[in-house]
C-alpha cells in the first residue's frame, strides 16, 4: 500500500470521526455531563437517576453522533416545527430512529413516569398521614413554591407552558416534573429534569437553614405524641377513594395519580405480594434505566446551553426555597394553634422527596433535642407531599 493510499485513508478517517467536527458547546456540555457523573457517583446525589440522567447528556452530545447516520437522539423530530404542527411521527421514529429516539417513546407517551408512580406507591405507607390527617394541610403548604415560581416565570417572559414546567420543580418530585414537561414545554425536559433531581439530591443541604431560619429553638425542641395505628381496612380504602374523589376532579391527575394509588394497593391489599415486590424492584430499577438516559438525551448543546436554562435552574431554587417555607410556616400556624404540639420542623417535609425530606426533618429535630423522634410525624407530611404535588401537576396540565 502506497504512503499515498495511506495517507488518503487516515485523512478520511479523520474527517468522518467526530474529533473533525467537534464544537466548543459540545465540550462544555462533556465537562457539564461529567461534573454530573461524579455528583452521582462520588456524592450519591440521586444516584439512580442522575447517573442514568448524565451518561444520556454525554451521549448525545458527543462529536459525530449529531450527524443523520450515527444520530442517537433527533431532537427536531420531537419538539421541531413538524412535530408541533402535525404530531410526533411515531413510525418514522420506530423505523429510522436512534436508541435514544426509541427509549424516548416512553417519556413522551408519560408511560415511565407512571410506571415509577406505581413502584413509588408500592413502597409508601401512607399509615402516618392516616393516623394524622392534619399532615395533609403541611403536604398542600409545601406546594407553596409551585404558584410562586408560575407567577415569578410568567413575569421573566417565560409563556405560560413553560412557566408552568419550570414550576412544578417546587414539588421536588421528578417523575411529575417529567410528566408536565414532556406535555407542556418539551424542548425544556433536559434543563428540567436535572434542575428537580439536582434540588431532590441536595435536600440536605437546602432545607435546614431555612428550617433554622424560620423557627425557634423551642420550637424545634417539640417533642410530639406518638401516631395511633392505623387499621388495614383504612390502608385499603384510602388509595381507592383517593383514586375516585381526586381523578373525577381533575381528570388530567389520573395518570399520575391512579398509578401512585394503585402501586400502594398493591401494597396494603395483602393478596399482591407478588406484584408488589415486582413494582418495588424490577420494574422500578428498568424503568428509572430508560427514563434517566433517555432524558439526559433532550440535553443537547443548542437548547441547553442558554440563558433561559439558567433562568429555569434559578427559579427551580426559589420554587423549592419557597415550598419548604410555606410547609414550615403552617407547621408554625399549626403549633400556635394546638399550643405546641406539633413540630414546624416536619412542614418542610410536605414536598414530595420520599423519604428523604422526612429524614432530614428528624434529623434536624434530633440535633435540638436528642429524645425528639419526629420521623414518622414527618412521614406525614411527606407522602401528602407526593398526594399534592400530583395534584397540582393535574391543575397545572388542566389550566395550561
Amino acid at each position: 500500500m502506497s504512503a499515498v493510499n495511506i495517507g488518503e485513508i487516515l485523512k478520511n478517517l479523520w474527517a468522518g470521526s467526530g474529533y473533525s467536527m467537534i464544537h466548543w458547546q459540545q465540550v462544555i456540555m462533556i465537562v457539564i455531563a461529567c461534573g454530573l457523573l461524579f455528583l452521582g457517583i462520588a456524592k450519591k446525589f440521586e444516584p439512580l437517576l442522575l447517573v442514568g440522567i448524565a451518561f444520556g447528556m454525554l451521549l448525545t452530545n458527543l462529536p459525530g453522533l449529531n450527524v443523520e447516520s450515527a444520530a442517537l437522539f433527533h431532537s427536531e423530530w420531537w419538539t421541531g416545527e413538524a412535530a408541533v404542527a402535525n404530531g410526533v411521527d411515531y413510525v418514522n421514529i420506530l423505523q429510522h430512529g436512534g436508541l435514544l429516539d426509541v427509549l424516548y417513546i416512553g417519556v413522551k407517551t408519560g408511560l415511565y413516569p407512571c410506571l415509577i408512580f406505581i413502584g413509588v406507591g408500592a413502597m409508601t405507607d401512607f399509615g402516618p398521614m392516616l393516623a394524622n390527617p392534619k399532615s395533609l394541610i403541611l403536604g398542600a403548604a409545601a406546594q407553596l413554591g409551585i404558584y410562586m415560581a408560575l407567577i415569578l416565570a410568567i413575569s421573566v417572559r417565560f409563556t405560560g407552558e413553560v412557566a408552568a414546567s419550570v414550576a412544578i420543580i417546587g414539588g421536588a418530585d421528578g417523575p411529575t416534573a417529567i410528566f408536565v414537561t414532556k406535555e407542556l414545554a418539551p424542548e425544556r425536559l433536559g434543563a428540567i429534569a436535572i434542575a428537580a433531581y439536582s434540588y431532590m439530591a441536595l435536600i440536605p443541604l437546602i432545607q435546614p437553614p431555612i428550617m433554622r431560619a424560620l423557627t425557634t429553638k423551642k420550637e424545634r425542641m417539640i417533642k410530639m405524641d406518638q401516631l395511633r395505628t392505623v387499621s388495614k381496612k383504612e390502608k385499603i380504602i384510602f388509595p381507592i377513594a383517593v383514586t375516585i374523589i381526586t381523578c373525577v376532579l381533575l381528570p388530567s391527575v389520573a395518570p399520575l395519580l391512579g398509578c401512585l394509588m394503585f402501586g400502594n394497593l398493591l401494597k396494603e391489599c395483602g393478596v399482591t405480594e407478588r406484584l408488589s415486590d415486582t413494582a418495588q424492584n424490577a420494574l422500578m430499577n428498568i424503568v428509572t434505566l430508560f427514563l434517566g438516559i433517555s432524558v439526559g438525551a433532550t440535553a443537547q448543546f443548542e437548547t441547553f446551553l442558554t440563558f433561559d436554562t439558567l433562568m429555569i435552574v434559578g427559579l427551580g431554587l426559589l420554587a423549592f426555597c419557597f415550598s419548604t417555607a410555606g410547609g414550615v410556616l403552617m407547621g408554625k400556624l399549626m403549633c400556635f394553634i394546638t399550643k405546641g404540639k406539633i413540630n414546624p420542623l416536619i412542614g418542610a417535609a410536605g414536598v414530595s422527596a420520599v423519604p428523604m425530606a422526612a429524614r432530614v426533618a428528624h434529623n434536624e429535630g434530633k440535633k435540638w433535642n436528642p429524645d425528639n423522634y419526629l420521623l414518622m410525624h414527618a412521614m406525614g407530611p411527606n407522602v401528602a407531599g407526593v398526594i399534592g404535588s400530583a395534584v397540582a401537576a393535574g391543575f397545572l396540565l388542566a389550566l395550561f
